[in-house]
Formats: structure tokens, sequence, C-alpha cells
């Protein structure tokens, strides 16, 4: 007979993003390890980004338990356009900031706590409640953010004594995303507690990176596990390299990610190599933010830049496979070294090297090492970039431009879910 686990998530298909991936996955391949998925999700949720391709990857065999919920987001939207990209968590620079998203802001950030989806919580326990004790569920996972998901799984574990492992794709009260929303003293000290109470009261606790795992170990002394994000063996159609010399960024690039070391260096090269500039393209596949757009453009690279928007999972697999080159970029930040972005997975299974930039001791860097499917940059390390992209550039000439990977079994999803089935067997 298989084991019933409850899992609680806010991104579901139709969600698209990298929210949506982690679940999705495990679910998938969960009942090969005889393990029964339950998937408890919002029914009316004002997601961002819609992917309604990822709706054929659930399973008919799956349990999908639906409820309504109620957002500010939606009536914020109302208000201003700006809403939605806050939900994305694209957040204009400080001093772009116009009063009306200073406002917007400080209202998410102190009346929301821990996040906008606070108003889920309690009718969320009430039916779940019943529905563990009719089907006499014993083991319930939470997935944030919203880490007001994990909430839900306190107040159950509280009244029902009903297994509880917290699972965090990002740390909570340490992400750059939370210093900007203008927290007083108060608030700043209600998410700390918050955080405090989820991580000593849930059973087991995943991270997905070493970084966040040390950071919680300072916190509580339940076991804590780190299983990263990963890819899928994906079918695509015959996949015809880009002819261009092509640098592609997929996923949203945020104001705060913005490279400017490496626009420096793309207009030296086109400058000081008519080739290369007339070979050259980069590629941006999501949305992007103003100020990199402006940045681009005050580097004069304009000219070479295709801005393709947001476009569906499978797409932009595609897009990873196509180019040359893929760009990485994380926020150069002490509080970013744990963030390991979910499309790193699938950029390393691409057979396209990867060029990362990011901050000193990063995680990311630790994997591209291992794996040997790219480099890894600091924000001042021009003379390293600019050697490695010329040297990559000489050999797309020869037309031999490859990753030449290893070690990536282990970053499967399939290998994974083995990993979190073993853990919440429980022996």
């Amino acid at each position: 007979m298989n084991k019933k686990v409850l899992i609680i998530t806010y991104y579901w298909p139709p969600a698209g993003g990298p929210g949506v991936q982690r679940w999705l996955k495990f679910v998938k391949y969960l009942p090969e390890f005889d393990i029964e998925p339950i998937v408890y999700c919002p029914s009316n949720p004002n997601y961002p980004i819609i992917d309604s391709s990822l709706i054929d990857e659930v399973s008919d065999q799956v349990t999908v338990l639906k409820q309504p919920i109620s957002e500010p987001y939606k009536y914020a939207g109302l208000v201003s356009k700006k809403s939605k990209t806050i939900s994305k968590g694209i957040i204009p620079e400080e001093k772009k900031q116009g009063v009306l998203e200073k406002l917007m802001l400080f209202i998410r950030g102190n009346f929301f706590i821990p996040d906008a989806r606070k108003g889920w919580v309690k009718p969320s326990v009430n039916y779940l409640s019943t529905y563990i004790s009719d089907y006499n569920i014993d083991t319930i996972i939470t997935t944030g953010p919203p880490h007001s998901l994990h909430l839900i799984g306190l107040q159950l574990k509280e009244a029902l004594g009903v297994r509880w492992v917290a699972d965090f794709r990002d740390p909570w009260t340490s992400i750059g995303y939370h210093k900007k929303l203008k927290l007083t003293n108060s608030s700043q000290k209600k998410h700390k507690n918050l955080e405090r109470k989820v991580l000593n009261t849930a059973d087991k606790i995943i991270v997905t990176s070493q970084v966040t795992k040390k950071e919680f170990q300072q916190l509580t002394k339940q076991p804590i596990t780190v299983i990263t994000n990963g890819y899928d063996v994906v079918k695509t159609p015959a996949i015809v390299k880009d002819s261009k010399f092509t640098l592609s960024h997929i996923g949203s690039f945020l104001s705060e990610r913005n490279p400017e070391i490496l626009w420096k260096v793309l207009e030296d090269l086109r400058r000081e190599d008519p080739s290369f500039k007339s070979d050259f393209e980069l590629k941006l596949v999501g949305a992007v933010s103003d100020s990199v757009l402006d940045s681009i453009r005050n580097h004069n690279l304009s000219d070479c830049l295709d801005n393709v928007g947001y476009v569906s999972h499978l797409e932009a697999i595609k897009f990873q496979r196509e180019t040359q080159l893929l760009l990485l970029v994380e926020i150069d930040s002490e509080d970013t070294k744990a963030i390991i972005p979910g499309k790193l997975f699938e950029y390393m299974v691409s057979e396209c090297p990867i060029v990362a930039i990011g901050p000193t001791d990063s995680d990311v860097e630790v994997i591209l090492k291992e794996t040997n499917t790219g480099h890894y940059f600091n924000y001042d390390a021009y003379d390293a970039l600019k050697a490695t992209l010329k040297a990559y550039y000489e050999v797309y000439k020869k037309g031999s431009l490859k990753s030449n990977a290893i070690g990536l079994q282990k970053y499967s999803r399939r290998h994974l879910t083995q990993s979190l089935a073993h853990l919440i067997a429980w022996e």
C-alpha cells in the first residue's frame, strides 16, 4: 500500500516560472518510490506568470485539492500595474520608486506578515484538518515562498500532531527581496519569530543550498537536508544551433542583477574586433527590468539585442539548447550566496557553456566547477571575463563550442525525488 503525502503549495500549473517546477517534478516521480502525492493549492490564484503547457505534465492519477484564496495583489492591480511586477519579485531601484510603489511595498511588508497570501492560512487549516483525519494522512509537506504556507503546516502540526516537512525553495528573512519591504522594527521581529517557530516545530527541514543549511543551523536543531533543484529529461524537436555567437539569458532579469561589467566587456569587444561585432547577439528570454535595458542601451548594445520576452517552459528549453553560450547572473550580495537558480540545472544539461556572474563563495560557483559546465566570475573580474568570452568566440568560429559536463546524474529530478522519498519514509 502506498504511503500518502499531502503537499501544500501555492504554485501549481498553470503557474509559470521557477516556483512551480520543483514540486511538479517531485509529484511526477514520487509514485515510483511507493509514495502517493496529494497536492493542495489555490483554486483561483493570481499567478504573475502563466504557462498552460505545464498542465499537460500533471498526471491524471494525482489527486489535486483546491480551495479559494483571497489575494490583495488582485485589488492592488486595479490601482497600479506595478503590482504585477512586484509580485514577480521585480522591484525597481529605490531611486526609481514612485510614492505609490513605496507605499505598496510598505503595506506588503508590514500589513501582510509573512506575505500577501496569509489570508489563506485559516481556511486551509480548517479544510485540511478534516481531510487529513478522513484520509489517514500522517505526513504533510509545505513549500515556500510564499512562507505563509509554512504557517498552515505549523497549525496542522500543533492541532493534529501530523508529521511535517518544511521545504524552503528560498531563504525567508535573509533574502534580498525581504530587505526591500520597508519593514518596521516590529514587523522585522514578527518575521524573525515566525521563521524561528517554523524551523523549530517542523519535524524535518529541506533547503536547496548548503549556504541556507548553514544559516538555518544557527536557528534550529531540527534535521536539515539539502535537496537542490534539478533537471528533467525533456524531448524537444531537433535543435539547430544559432548561427550567431549568441549569449542568452533565460528567466527574469532583475534590476539588482544588472551586470555592468559584462555590458562593458561586450561593448569593448565589439569596438575592438569588427568580426566579433558582426557575429555577436545578446538574447534575453523572460521579463527584463528597465534598469537592465537602460544599461544595455548605455553601452551601445541595443543593435545586437534580441529581447524575446516571456516564453513557455518548453520554449525556454529550446532557447537554452540553441544558443552558443548561456548567461547566469546573481545579485552581488552576501545574501545571494545561497541562491541556486532552478534554471542552472537545465543550463547544465544543454551542452552550452555557462557564463555566470555573482558573489564570491557562491554555491553556484561550486556546482559549475564540479560539473565542468562553465566559468564563474565576480563583479570585478573584467580581465578574466573578457579573456573567457574571447576564447569562447575563437572556439565558436571553429564550430566546436560545447560544454563537456561531468557528474550531472545526481541532479536529475528522479534521483532527487529518491532522496526526498527516503527522507519522508521516517524509518
